[in-house]
Parts: C-alpha cells; structure tokens; sequence
C-alpha cells in the first residue's frame, strides 16, 4: 500500500514510423523510403483508456467524416493510416487537421499521459542491413525506457502493458521480450506482460498510435536528412515544440 498515492498501470501504444529497409539517399533508385525507423505511439493510465479511445473515435469521426462516408464503413473499424494523414500538403492546406493535431496532443497530457517515440538512423550500408534486427533494438529500446518511466519517474513506481500494430516477426518479438523481462542484470519489471499485437483498425487507442507514428515519422525524416526533406519544415512550423512538450523518454539516435 502507498499512502497518499496511488500506483497507476499505464498501457503503451506503439506503431512503426519510418521504413524498415536500408536507405542511401532519397535520390537513390532502391534504397531511398527514409533514413529513420522507430516506434511510435501513446502511453496512457489504464483508467482512462476506455474514455480517450471514445474521444479519439468522435474527433476521428469529425475530422474525416467524409472518407469514411466514402467508404461506406462504419467508423469503428475505418482506419487512416498516419502516414497518408500528415503529409506536407495536408498539414499546410488544412487547418483543421493542425487544431486537430494540438487537441491530440493536449488530450494525451489531460488524461495523464504521454506522447512517446524511440528510433534509429539508419546507417548501414544495405548488403549489413538487417530488418530484423532493427526491429528487436529498437522494440527493446522502448521497453528499457518505458520502464524506466514507470521505476523512476512515478512515485510510487508504476508498471506497464505494452501493446504493438500486427507483424510477421511475432515470435521474435515476444521472445526478445520475454528474455529482457527476466533478464538477469537489469530486468524490465515494470512490464507485465510480453507485448500484445492488435489489430489496429479494431483499436481506437492502436489508431491513435499510428497517426502519432506518421507524424513522428515526417519529423525523423528531417532531422535525419534535413536537406533531403525541405518540405517536412512545415511539420517543424507547426508541430514541433508541441510534440517535445508532450514527450516523455522520447529520442532518436543517431
């Protein structure tokens, strides 16, 4: 028992941002996707789960309500994906999509959580590429730092579940881990469970991540290689001091 605190579960939403594969340049004919690959999402108190996934989907509903007209879909189930969302275009025509953007974030912090990313520029020349491994350091990244959120900065120490957009690599995933969950030096016990995967366009709260992803995605592409991405400078205009203010243990390594 904390007397005068309460511990608090929070549940880590985390989606890819970048590209997985090799780059050289954005001019290259092959390797040219981006020069940055991370994990990137939402850390929310598992309390408040439930109401911002309904605030998520009534925003998402407004903001795009006539794509999903389009599309005949129903709501609950449409997804659009981060990435096709935060362009250079959308974020410069549309205000609404900037408000949008800056309620997201105030929302996030209102309910007691934060906006997180972890990544890596990539610099391996690509006959050394690995994907695989790519994927593992940096899902072991966010987990190191996720926890030592939830052992340092709260009083009393939190713990965390861990939740990821589907992929094919499940296995390798979990067992990374697993291994650094019982870990012999340092192990990440504020985890409680290796990560789930979920289906993103059943998850308002996976959604979410994803559209965090996407802008965080247009922002690596920058400070990685900024004179190959002149036009993401909109993304700096607009966004930028917003996302470090809402930020926890976020960075990405050069």
């Amino acid at each position: 028992m904390y007397l005068g605190h309460t511990q608090l579960t929070y549940v880590a939403y985390l989606d890819e941002f970048g590209h997985i594969g090799p780059y050289v340049a954005r001019t290259d004919p092959k390797f040219k996707e981006s020069p940055v690959f991370g994990l990137a999402g939402l850390v929310l108190p598992a309390d408040q789960v439930r109401g911002f996934g309904t605030w998520f989907y009534q925003r998402k509903c407004e903001l795009l309500d006539w794509e999903i007209k389009r599309a005949g879909a129903h709501p609950a189930t449409w997804e659009k994906k981060g990435a096709s969302l935060y362009t250079a275009h959308n974020v410069a025509e549309y205000a609404e999509l900037r408000k949008f953007t800056n309620r997201f974030f105030n929302k996030i912090q209102t309910v007691g959580g934060f906006v997180f990313y972890v990544g890596i520029k990539k610099t391996q020349t690509p006959d050394r590429h690995n994907p695989n491994n790519l994927y593992v350091r940096v899902l072991l990244e966010a987990i190191k730092r996720v926890n030592s959120f939830c052992e340092v900065d709260c009083n009393p120490p939190s713990n965390f579940i861990l939740a990821l957009d589907e992929h094919d690599q499940r296995d390798n995933l979990i067992t990374a881990s697993s291994r650094s969950m019982y870990a012999n030096k340092l192990p990440m016990r504020a985890l409680i469970e290796p990560p789930f995967q979920l289906e993103s366009h059943r998850y308002q709260t996976m959604q979410a991540a994803d559209w965090i992803a996407g802008l965080v995605g247009r922002f690596g592409a920058i400070w990685c290689d900024p004179a190959a991405y002149p036009e993401n400078v909109v993304f700096r205009t607009y966004f930028e001091a917003r996302l470090k203010q809402s930020t926890r243990r976020s960075g990405i390594r050069s």
